[in-house]
């Protein structure tokens, strides 16, 4: 049985969020709810696949078989609706390290990158780390909800992009694209012979009157042209066994990431990152529909509370993930002044919107993926900051 209202202390594990609050934030004194992981558990057969792998004891050199590729092609069938071939699949330590692959391999230094702002940094960063340039095609922000912008959109790609990052669900706003919505996408795209690489790592964290459409399953036409990254680290809050797919139906797209792994030496995950991926999709979904309604819960109990005691801030409701996108505008503050009073007031910390570009000045994220004791204790010093 889950128990999701335990609260779990995390200090002490070398946590990124709760162990580096003085070096994130320049406090200690901080509830961290900013980086995108879960104060949860994970499926009882992803610990107990872990446990058995431990026990035999031998670590020694570990490759891919099968069987993950077998759970992930079962996994993406049932709860997407589309079959993969095995052969398509391709391996990273994680999404980010996977779309810097990707760059690296159908991309030439100078050549444009298209995002959609507000959006994932690493959208950015991967870009320019990797010397290309960011061609940002901003959402429009429109009666409290994100839209694209198709001529905007377009405009964009005849510019002489080369690739395009897709974020679906999208992260920060929690908006899981409908397939018509992508399906323009990808017509315009192949109208200007334009990459698809669709970081698709909220993809199962979607709540019941959405749906999630992996964007290359739309039409044939469009696998020789997308590439489609996944991972169980969100999912199944695994993100520190550091395993990742690419799911790449060209195969000349597969031989060319092939080719600048080998120039990076990377050749296959750890051990544990395929033994916990495997049980994860093997194991997890029974696991993944009680999450879903622990989220939704968390989500409603936010909402509520903002629309009575907040009333200034807006939250963009979202279709997707454990991430909340909140429009902090009306209260008339900058930036550095709503950071200043989250950390100070209310000793909270929060991901900052000029974090995510252009569109994201005026907002903060929030992550609600934890135990309703630490969701109080977050509005409460969400209102202590903002509304006293």
């Amino acid at each position: 049985m889950n128990d999701f209202e335990k609260v779990i202390d995390r200090t002490g594990t070398s946590s990124v969020k709760w162990d580096m609050t003085k070096t994130v934030f320049g406090k200690d004194d901080v509830l961290p709810m900013w980086v995108a992981d879960m104060d949860f558990l994970p499926p009882a057969e992803v610990t107990e696949a872990l446990k058995n792998r431990l026990e035999h004891g031998i670590f020694g050199y570990t490759f891919v078989g099968d069987g993950p590729r077998e759970a992930i092609v079962e996994w993406i069938q049932k709860r997407h609706g589309w079959s993969i071939h095995k052969d398509w699949l391709q391996y990273s330590p994680g999404v980010v390290p996977a779309i810097g692959t990707i760059i690296q391999a159908l991309t030439e230094p100078g050549d444009k990158v298209l995002v959609q702002s507000p959006v994932y940094t690493p959208f950015f960063n991967m870009t320019e780390e990797n010397g290309r340039v960011v061609e940002n095609a901003p959402l429009d922000y429109i009666d409290g909800t994100y839209r694209i912008s198709f001529e905007d959109f377009e405009e964009s790609l005849k510019k002489g992009v080369k690739l395009f990052l897709l974020c679906n669900p999208h992260n920060p706003s929690g908006r899981v694209w409908t397939r018509e919505e992508l399906t323009k996408m990808a017509e315009l795209c192949k109208k200007y012979s334009v990459i698809i690489v669709s970081d698709e790592i909220h993809s199962d964290l979607v709540y019941e009157e959405h749906a999630h459409t992996p964007i290359a399953s739309i039409d044939e036409s469009y696998l020789d042209s997308v590439i489609t990254c996944i991972a169980p680290s969100k999912t199944f809050n695994l993100a520190g066994l550091q395993a990742s797919a690419m799911i790449t139906p060209n195969k000349h797209f597969r031989d060319s990431i092939a080719e600048v792994h080998k120039r990076q030496g990377f050749f296959t995950l750890n051990t544990f990152g395929i033994t916990g991926m495997e049980a994860a999709y093997r194991h997890g979904e029974k696991w993944l529909e009680d999450i879903l309604d622990y989220l939704k819960e968390n989500v409603n109990r936010t909402k509520s509370f903002l629309e009575e005691r907040l009333p200034d801030l807006h939250l963009v409701d979202p279709e997707g993930t454990y991430l909340l996108w909140i429009d902090c505008r009306k209260l008339g503050l900058s930036d550095d002044e709503l950071k200043e009073r989250l950390l100070e007031k209310g000793k909270l910390g929060l991901e900052p919107g000029p974090k995510y570009g252009k569109g994201g000045e005026g907002f903060v994220r929030m992550n609600i993926a934890c135990p309703r004791e630490i969701l109080e204790d977050g509005l409460s010093r969400l209102y202590k900051a903002l509304g006293e």
